[in-house]
């Protein structure tokens, strides 16, 4: 079908799945919990001909479409899952669930691949098996890990894998994509001091456990300082500190809590082992014991270049290379896709929400955030024209 015929019959149309975007975003679902979702997902690719798969990762929905005798086949992923925020405005559909919202707009990208399914259903030419993969938890939860290890990848089987992410801050409806190492890992690490309590006269009856943190919090900047090599990414935040609940009373305990980001893998291990390093020894130089609980997260996410090219070229066929960028900028921020990229080559890229000072351009995770509808058209197009050309 030609780009511009296929633009007119989705735009025509498109409508249905604003309507559809704003119901999913009045009834948000937290990580696992997308019963609603995932049946709303499900019914409608019944009503269009998918063989249709429920229950990987616990609530995930898998759409499969076979066209002919090819042996190629085309994954397309979009997650489904809400946040524990209250949403704040007074749009007409706003969260029913107080407390949750889709601050993410992972209902705008449910939205977009329905949008793209209903017409590569009825229209698409291709020769080989598409196959579109609606899942669940993706903030935080770890829902590409269950799917996977419910055995997605061996049920249906992918030559490559792609999904995108809308961007507040990028232009309404602009492409971009990067070639290489696009997101961050994203580990947690939880630190007990555990020192000597007392009376806030008598310090020196005491190993002061505020002390030794206070000094940690300081040391662990010099890791991203002096540690990693200045032309590569690594962030270390410690967002908590808890200790003590009087004036005059030393604490026997301090508790805190870092968030730990690197775009490579050797980074992630560097910043792991040093972290551990500076942490007791630090502890030990104020006679306080030190404990360190790693917990691995989100690994890097890395966009292959053979189909990473691929879906550029789409891009700048359907929209020019003025809403195209090759090769953006990565991000600190993390996403579990990462791990379908460990398995299956593929590309991740973002499709801008609505520039600084548009409506569109309040950040993600922010209780005023609201998804660009405008976004449905030309991302379900570019899902349609990318199945086309994967699959000629």
């Amino acid at each position: 079908m030609q780009a511009s015929y296929l633009g007119q019959a989705i735009s025509s149309r498109v409508g249905e799945f604003i309507v559809l975007r704003r119901d999913i975003h009045a009834h948000p679902e937290l990580p696992f919990e997308e019963h609603r979702t995932s049946a709303l997902v499900a019914r409608k690719l019944g009503e269009w001909g998918y063989e249709v798969t429920c229950g990987l990762g616990g609530t995930g929905v898998v759409g499969r479409l076979k066209r002919g005798e090819g042996h190629r086949s085309l994954g397309i992923r979009a997650d489904m899952d809400a946040l524990p925020i209250a949403e704040e405005g007074s749009r007409e559909w706003r969260s029913r669930h107080p407390g949750v919202m889709h601050a993410c707009g992972h209902d705008g990208h449910t939205a977009i691949l329905l949008a793209a399914a209903k017409y590569m259903a009825k229209q698409a030419d291709f020769n080989g098996t598409l196959n579109l993969i609606f899942q669940p938890a993706e903030e935080g939860a770890g829902g590409a890990v269950k799917m996977i290890a419910d055995g997605l990848f061996e049920r249906f089987p992918c030559d490559a894998v792609f999904a995108l992410h809308n961007m507040p801050g990028i232009e309404a409806g602009k492409f971009v994509f990067r070639t290489g190492p696009a997101m961050a890992s994203s580990d947690d690490v939880f630190i007990t001091l555990e020192g000597v309590g007392g009376h806030g006269a008598m310090p020196h009856t005491c190993a002061d456990p505020i002390v030794a943190a206070s000094s940690i919090v300081m040391a662990l900047q010099t890791i991203v300082a002096r540690n990693v090599p200045p032309l590569r990414t690594a962030v270390v935040t410690v967002g908590a500190l808890h200790a003590g609940q009087a004036n005059n009373v030393i604490a026997p305990q301090a508790t805190m809590a870092l968030s730990v980001r690197a775009l490579d893998r050797e980074v992630r291990d560097l910043l792991k082992a040093r972290i551990f390093e500076l942490v007791e020894q630090q502890a030990a130089s104020y006679r306080v014991k030190a404990q360190v609980d790693w917990r691995d997260g989100y690994t890097v996410l890395v966009n292959t270049p053979q189909e990473t090219a691929l879906a550029t070229q789409v891009a700048l066929d359907l929209f020019g290379p003025e809403r195209v960028v090759a090769q953006g900028e990565p991000m600190t921020a993390s996403e579990d896709f990462a791990f379908m990229l460990e398995k299956v080559p593929g590309s991740y890229l973002q499709v801008g929400n609505g520039a600084a000072g548009t409506p569109g351009a309040c950040m993600v995770h922010n209780p005023a955030y609201d998804f660009n509808d405008d976004l449905i058209e030309p991302a379900s197009r570019f899902w349609f024209k990318l199945a086309e050309t994967f699959l000629k």
